[in-house]
């Protein structure tokens, strides 16, 4: 299967440093981008992940959000001939702040799909004030809508595939209802990964304060364990052969180690190479 992804860019958002990784730079802001995908070559066009409202409701978690006109989810379709109404399904990694924001630009017969249990997270206050009050309360208009949303139960029934080379699965990590995106391309296997992967470099190639071998560093926001965040981000490692976060540029990964970075369409050009560490070896 020949997909593709373009990666949409939203806007960038500024956050407290550690929020991003554990116990990094604390007190201190760092800016980020926000991305939602493009899939193309399938049946139907494919988004994954929407962004977030407008700039006014990362006030609510003490953030700053940066996002212009270009940044519009209706303008950066543009740039691949397509409109909201085009969009067959719209996939969410999980529904926090940042991801869910613009799902009602899209029109009903536009099915939106996620985990269930990731919907019933949203509404449990458990990571709340992360589940803003508009975006939970247009899914709920679309759960009462015929054939306007979609839910999958993935962490019971194992791995679905949604359109031919695009399957969804359950994460295990970040939110409790969050999945990852697999899709099929002529290099192998591009997963869209949420926020399982906030920072590619301070996580993974050179993993801040870690000291064993293959050893990944958290996030500093995670509903879970550590333990299994981190067996989340290994195998998104060992069975992906590119990774895309919503915070971060894409990465190409070998054999378990990320050896190049991408930027805005996967499969690329690598637009960064890495060596290979012999420590972080399978």
């Amino acid at each position: 299967m020949s997909l593709e992804i373009k990666v949409l860019d939203y806007g960038d958002i500024e956050l407290e440093s550690s929020f991003l990784v554990l116990g990094r730079d604390c007190g201190r802001v760092r800016r980020v981008p926000v991305y939602g995908f493009l899939i193309l070559g399938s049946t139907d066009p494919v988004v994954v992940d929407t962004g977030y409202r407008d700039n006014a409701i990362m006030e609510s978690l003490g953030m700053r959000g940066l996002q212009f006109h270009e940044n519009m989810i209706e303008n950066q379709l543009a740039k691949f001939g397509l409109k909201v109404g085009d969009i067959r399904y719209v996939c969410h990694t999980h529904l926090h702040i940042d991801h869910a924001g613009k799902d009602d630009h899209f029109p009903m017969n536009t099915t939106v799909v996620l985990n269930r249990r990731e919907m019933e997270c949203s509404v449990s206050g458990l990571m709340h004030p992360q589940y803003p009050l508009p975006d939970i309360k247009h899914l709920v208009d679309r759960l009462h809508t015929p054939r306007a949303l979609r839910f999958e139960d993935l962490e019971l029934s194992g791995p679905i595939e949604l359109l031919p080379g695009i399957v969804l699965e359950a994460a295990n990590a970040h939110t409790e209802g969050s999945m990852n995106v697999h899709v099929e391309t002529n290099e192998g296997i591009a997963t869209i990964c949420g926020d399982v992967i906030y920072d590619i470099n301070d996580q993974v190639v050179d993993p801040f304060r870690q000291t064993q071998a293959h050893e990944p560093q958290v996030t500093g926001n995670h509903a879970g364990s550590k333990r299994a965040e981190k067996a989340a981000v290994k195998k998104l490692l060992n069975t992906s052969s590119f990774l895309l976060p919503v915070h971060d540029k894409p990465a190409k990964v070998e054999r378990g180690q990320v050896v190049g970075r991408l930027d805005m369409q996967v499969p690329g050009p690598i637009t960064q190479s890495l060596p290979r560490r012999e420590w972080f070896a399978a």
